[in-house]
């Protein structure tokens, strides 16, 4: 049980959205692994002019996909894609490998993690913390070209 002292929360803030601003961005992947995209993020928020509210990030791909992780220690994402790995390996007997041995697994591991993300975005900034960083996760071994719907719904300054 948590104590009340041990909890505490700001007061309520209430904003009228007024603005909807949308971009897509497109990525060109490496191949299998993570790609920051919190700079983009950041830099359209910028662009959008916005104040308080929240931004939403979407994948149009179902063999890659988008999560907020640790931005500090690279190992964590080497251990990430280790762990992804095992849990859909290649050449486990999948019946859909229409585009090769990774492509099944690819689609399980979009299953497992997400197509899309959602940040509040307070005074102007992502409100994330210290040490997370957005990323895009392309479970595909060969280069991709990833678009993600950017979209930011709120009040400007």
């Amino acid at each position: 049980m948590t104590s009340a002292r041990s909890v505490t929360r700001s007061a309520p803030s209430s904003v009228q959205a007024t603005t909807v601003t949308s971009s897509l961005l497109t990525v060109q992947t490496p191949g299998r692994g993570f790609t920051d995209l919190t700079s983009e993020a950041a830099k359209f928020i910028a662009e959008a002019h916005a104040g308080e509210g929240a931004l939403t990030l979407f994948i149009r791909h179902t063999s890659a996909s988008l999560t907020i992780q640790e931005n500090a220690d690279p190992s964590v994402l080497v251990d990430l894609t280790t762990a992804l790995s095992r849990l859909a390996p290649e050449n486990a007997g999948w019946t859909h490998d229409t585009e090769g041995p990774d492509d099944m697994p690819a689609h399980i591991k979009t299953m497992l993690t997400q197509t899309s993300l959602q940040v509040p975005v307070l005074d102007g900034r992502l409100a994330l913390g210290t040490w997370q960083a957005i990323y895009l996760i392309e479970h595909r071994s060969r280069p991709h070209r990833r678009e993600i719907v950017l979209q930011f719904i709120g009040s400007n300054r």
